[in-house]
């Protein structure tokens, strides 16, 4: 994992949340993506919380923004914000977060608490390089996810 600051230390969430839309509004530029108002929000409500989302529980935010309630809603925009890199999919806990890094080349490493549902976002180091060349395997994709407690929860 590269050093930089994570989701479990305390930070100005108000200029975490402003620099992770610039830098997803720069990506889509970049990648002329449309980022539309549904897209936007699902974004801004991944980023409201350090924690991964059910697709529900994004539908029902979107909802209670006039967005709509159909499942479609909150699962294309998700589908969006995942390909374009602006989002990541925890697989161990079918659910969202949005990413660290929006727009740039990365293996993502996710760092899960038990206890409050935080999650951080690192680098994974091509930890498994060294066995895939021996082996003569190409890795085309990484997912590296860990559980355990975060700082806050370990005081309690």
């Amino acid at each position: 994992m590269t050093s930089r600051p994570s989701s479990f230390e305390a930070h100005d969430h108000a200029h975490c949340v402003r620099s992770a839309l610039s830098a997803a509004e720069a990506a889509c530029a970049a990648q002329s993506l449309r980022l539309t108002p549904v897209r936007r929000r699902t974004l801004e409500i991944l980023l409201e919380a350090h924690e991964a989302l059910g697709a529900y529980d994004v539908l029902a935010r979107l909802d209670a923004d006039g967005f709509g309630s159909k499942p479609p809603v909150a699962y294309r925009a998700l589908t969006f914000l995942v390909e374009a890199g602006l989002a990541h999919r925890i697989e161990r806990l079918n659910a969202f977060v949005a990413c660290a890094t929006p727009g740039a080349e990365h293996d993502p490493a996710f760092l899960i608490c038990n206890r409050c549902g935080t999650v951080a976002e690192g680098e994974a180091q091509d930890a498994l390089q060294p066995s895939a060349v021996a082996a003569g395997f190409q890795i085309e994709r990484t997912v590296v996810e860990a559980t355990g407690t975060c700082p806050a929860c370990q005081e309690v």
